[in-house]
């Protein structure tokens, strides 16, 4: 009895671990490891090691990630680099240790409510940081040259894109008019954020990938023609009124026609030639190694390599995880990268309740194309909350099978 009790407390207080990682991850690091250690403890008191194994084994994203991870593991056999790369994607085994907590609805619904006020809370200091009404904070990145919340212009642009995202799935499943006013208000000051006032092209991108699937989804034909009419409005709006906006936008043309095939980019200021620049010099590198990849860890020894030899700037990533996996991995380790996001997709179509479907599909969007320009599952705060979101969404029950292709009783 007594292990009973303790099993069942642990597993109440994990559930409220994984509801204050939605307040941590946008908020602080610090947090979310101490965090992220007591849950693994927390899981592992709990108990059912079995039923947990058998229950992961069944799930098709849990899987898909194992399967990742795997890879990478055994990529560390023949690296030539820091095999302790291998921890930066650890979070691929949180998702079946979230798992188990995300089971219950409230808990993902009070999830979900904690990530939305930290990342509003994020919003909040953006704006005001935005107006010159925040004094000089060490425990904020803030800076001269761009607003934002709690965390650099990439991660701040993705997690407040998305909570405009999240914020408008929930203000079309509101019946009650004041709750879906208010959900609506708060989805627009968010996707405001983003386009007006950070620094985060990816942002920009994501969040307009995001809003074109939740116009079609939720409009049927007519959101292709409401989505061209409202992205058509807001772009001319925040090119004429938003500084910001208008010289990130300019930088991106300016820097692509000054890039040249062969001659070394500008370090400091030109993020479009750099990021150019990179990928192709990791498509040599797998060239090389095809099929298994150079080994886990091993980018910044490889490409170091081709800098020095071209004069080139030297990277620890390619700012693309594709790439990033494919060096690592090779062809193999890609092929299962995509195979995680396909099995996230095609799930997300199984789940019973369309916010969750959508949430759930908003997700892989988000990270397909922030994917392209960045090595999301490499960094602590998109990596964490790539599994965090995933055992969440994932958690939410499924569509019984049709009556025909149930197994008799």
């Amino acid at each position: 009895m007594r292990y009973q009790s303790i099993a069942s407390g642990a597993t109440t207080a994990g559930r409220w671990g994984v509801i204050a990682l939605g307040l941590s991850i946008p908020v602080s690091v610090a947090l979310d490891n101490v965090l992220i250690g007591l849950i693994a403890i927390l899981w592992l008191l709990g108990g059912n090691l079995r039923d947990k194994a058998t229950a992961v084994r069944q799930h098709p994203v849990a899987v898909s990630a194992l399967l990742l991870f795997g890879l990478l593991a055994i990529g560390t056999w023949y690296s030539n680099g820091d095999s302790g790369t291998l921890l930066k994607y650890v979070d691929l085994l949180l998702i079946p240790v979230f798992l188990v907590f995300f089971h219950d609805a409230r808990i993902r619904e009070r999830a979900l409510f904690a990530f939305i006020i930290a990342a509003l809370a994020s919003v909040a200091v953006s704006h005001l940081d935005y107006l010159h009404l925040l004094p000089p904070n060490p425990w904020l990145p803030l800076s001269p040259t761009y607003s934002t919340g709690f965390k650099h212009p990439i991660t701040h642009g993705l997690i407040v894109a998305f909570s405009a995202y999240l914020l408008a799935l929930l203000a079309r499943g509101q019946r009650n008019k004041t709750f879906r006013i208010g959900y609506i208000a708060l989805a627009l000051a968010a996707a405001h954020n983003v386009v007006f006032m950070t620094w985060g092209r990816t942002g920009y991108l994501v969040l307009a990938i995001l809003f074109l699937y939740f116009f079609v989804v939720t409009f049927g034909r007519r959101g292709m023609v409401l989505f061209i009419a409202v992205a058509g409005v807001t772009l001319v709006t925040a090119y004429a009124a938003s500084t910001t906006f208008h010289q990130r936008v300019n930088d991106v043309a300016r820097q692509f026609m000054a890039w040249k095939p062969g001659q070394p980019s500008k370090p400091s200021y030109d993020s479009v030639g750099n990021r150019i620049e990179f990928y192709v010099n990791s498509l040599q590198i797998i060239r090389k190694h095809p099929l298994l990849g150079s080994g886990t860890g091993s980018f910044p020894a490889e490409y170091a390599r081709i800098a020095v030899d071209q004069n080139m700037l030297a990277t620890v990533n390619p700012h693309n995880e594709y790439l990033l996996i494919a060096v690592q991995i090779g062809l193999i380790g890609l092929a299962s990268l995509i195979y995680l996001f396909y099995r996230q997709w095609r799930y997300a179509g199984e789940l019973e309740d369309p916010i969750y479907r959508d949430l759930a599909r908003g997700l892989v969007l988000t990270f397909v194309v922030g994917c392209l320009f960045n090595s999301l599952l490499l960094d602590h705060t998109e990596g964490l909350w790539f599994a965090w979101l995933s055992a969440l969404v994932f958690a939410a029950p499924a569509k019984l099978p049709p009556l025909a292709a149930r197994p008799a009783p």
